[in-house]
């Protein structure tokens, strides 16, 4: 019989973070969600988010970092699922420190805290991000971790190795799950598939890095979450691991394009450039530790994933397009800094795929009054 339990979801209006809430939430788990709704991208999504989750009773949302929180010892959950994360590769290259606080400060702090009040079980997000320039295809948990190749996949070895040292201190329980190139419905806008899917729709041009012969292996968020929930219920008692959440079948740049192309029934306008600093060639996840200790098995094929992104994509775009100026929230000069506050978040000049500017404008061609 299942043991309701009260667990407490960071980075709960993010995209992995909330569709783990959800899936606790309908099984009738008590979650409380924590969330700084930071900017990195469009904050509305996050608020979106927010609003699927606060339909449950047996959800409470607290908006604060997890720094310093309080909640633990407050909510004093049975287990921690630590989905929140500051994301991006590129990103950590010009915001290194950010990383430092974000990702290793803000996790010590919550082991400590799961120390002090007796957490049973910590499950936290990692990142194939580790194997950096690692050569031997495909990746396993046991390859090296000594070639990173941004500040964003230190910070996730950092947490790594902070996780197996608070172990062997205190004897708490953690697990580790290195996450590879997830997407799916309601995923960040700065990543590949809703980059790409929005841009060749929109007919926009699309910008491919280097050849098209780089790989990734791109893991369906529902097959994500399964492997997760599996981790957070441990029924094989592991006291300290780390795992692989991937698709186990990588496809290079130039595949995925074409994927895209033949769902939507549009071709790209393709913009070559040089591969990006910080960029690795190829992830590819060996996921048969996960398989055997966490029954791991992903279901979805990227065409299929893909297939479901697209849907979920042309959805929000109608429910987008019904949306009239005057009923959103902006300031003149986008400096207020507030939450609601289309104009400033997440910028003035919306680069990160705003879903109401692509439909109305940047936010400085949308006339105020």
């Amino acid at each position: 019989m299942y043991i309701y339990m009260k667990i407490l979801v960071t980075g709960c209006a993010g995209f992995i973070g909330s569709h783990v809430a959800e899936y606790l939430l309908k099984q009738g788990d008590d979650v409380l969600g924590i969330d700084n709704m930071n900017n990195y991208y469009d904050i509305e999504i996050k608020k979106y988010n927010i609003e699927l989750l606060n339909k449950y009773p047996n959800f409470i949302f607290f908006c604060e970092n997890v720094l310093n929180s309080k909640k633990i010892s407050e909510f004093k959950p049975n287990k921690i699922c630590h989905m929140a994360s500051m994301a991006g590769v590129r990103f950590s290259l010009k915001n290194p420190c950010t990383y430092i606080k974000e990702n290793v400060e803000v996790f010590t702090f919550l082991l400590e805290e799961a120390v002090k009040h007796n957490v049973q079980h910590i499950v936290y997000a990692s990142s194939s991000s580790v194997y950096g320039l690692n050569e031997s295809l495909p990746f396993k948990e046991t390859d090296s971790t000594n070639k990173l190749n941004s500040p964003y996949a230190c910070s996730k070895k950092c947490m790594e190795l902070m996780a197996q040292t608070y172990n062997q201190l205190y004897n708490i329980s953690v697990i580790g799950l290195r996450f590879f190139t997830v997407y799916g419905p309601r995923g960040r806008p700065d990543m590949a598939p809703y980059k790409f899917l929005t841009a060749i729709l929109n007919e926009k041009d699309i910008n491919k890095y280097g050849d098209g012969t780089s790989t990734r292996d791109y893991t369906y968020i529902d097959d994500i979450v399964d492997g997760i929930i599996s981790a957070l219920d441990n029924i094989n008692n592991i006291k300290c691991d780390i795992f692989n959440l991937g698709n186990n079948s990588p496809v290079s740049l130039n595949d995925f394009i074409t994927t895209c192309e033949h769902i939507i029934g549009k071709k790209a306008n393709i913009i070559e450039l040089p591969s990006q600093l910080g960029d690795v060639p190829h992830t590819y996840a060996d996921i048969t530790k996960a398989n055997n200790l966490l029954n791991y098995s992903p279901k979805i094929s990227l065409n299929d994933g893909l297939t479901k992104t697209f849907n979920y994509l042309k959805f929000k775009k109608e429910e987008m397009s019904t949306i009239n100026a005057n009923q959103c929230k902006f300031c003149n000069n986008g400096d207020c800094n507030n939450v609601d506050c289309h104009h400033c978040f997440p910028v003035k000049k919306c680069s990160f795929g705003h879903e109401f500017c692509n439909i109305h404008g940047c936010c400085n061609e949308i006339q105020t009054t």
